[in-house]
């Protein structure tokens, strides 16, 4: 049987996210990197919202970075990832809606001219401050082992500190750094980064996972 297709672009958070959950489930994948500005067909054909990361295996097709997070730890969960409180997905919701939208308001200034940027990154702060006192006393958002909700809010607290990184490390979240730095340290991050090349028709496999 072919391996499953995953259309990527590396920097994109939604499709960090994808990766990191393939790789924790153990689930290997070919992985076709994506030029934005140069979408192939194959992946306008797969995607239905021309939007990364979208994953095609045999007649399914999940484009949407949470399902293809889940999809992949049904199969193969070996940290119990999905074993968190029904709260870890409100807050997973809340990352996905409110802050994601402050945070493309700060980040993204000339696109959203009708939006303060300053106003923008103050929401995405309170947001933030909230994080950094539930992480309070422990090195994950539940306690002393990762969930889902983790990996899927990291990569886009990743996106916003780096927007200014030194203005985000001076803020008063000593908890809320240590966990984003501690992330980045990781091993598993490493192995979700590396610069791919981009997918051609006919290029050779790159395999992921």
């Amino acid at each position: 049987m072919p391996l499953p297709v995953l259309y990527s672009f590396r920097r994109c958070p939604y499709a960090m996210r994808a990766r990191l959950g393939l790789l924790s489930a153990g689930v290997p994948v070919e992985l076709r990197e994506v030029v934005l500005r140069d979408k192939p067909q194959a992946f306008l054909e797969t995607s239905p919202t021309g939007t990364v990361p979208a994953l095609r295996a045999g007649d399914l097709v999940v484009d949407e970075s949470l399902d293809i997070m889940v999809w992949a730890l049904r199969q193969s969960d070996p940290l119990g990832l999905l074993d968190m409180p029904p709260e870890g997905w409100d807050l997973i919701a809340a990352n996905d809606g409110p802050f994601k939208a402050a945070l493309d308001h700060t980040k993204y200034v000339t696109r959203y001219p009708n939006h303060d940027p300053e106003a923008e990154r103050a929401k995405a702060a309170t947001h933030l401050a909230a994080l950094d006192q539930r992480l309070t006393g422990h090195d994950w958002l539940f306690g002393d082992r990762e969930t889902l909700a983790d990996l899927a809010i990291l990569p886009f607290v990743r996106q916003f500190a780096y927007i200014d990184r030194a203005w985000f490390d001076a803020q008063p979240w000593p908890h809320l750094i240590g966990w984003l730095d501690r992330f980045l340290a990781n091993d598993r991050f490493a192995r979700v980064m590396p610069k791919f090349p981009q997918w051609t028709e006919g290029a050779e496999p790159v395999i992921f996972g």
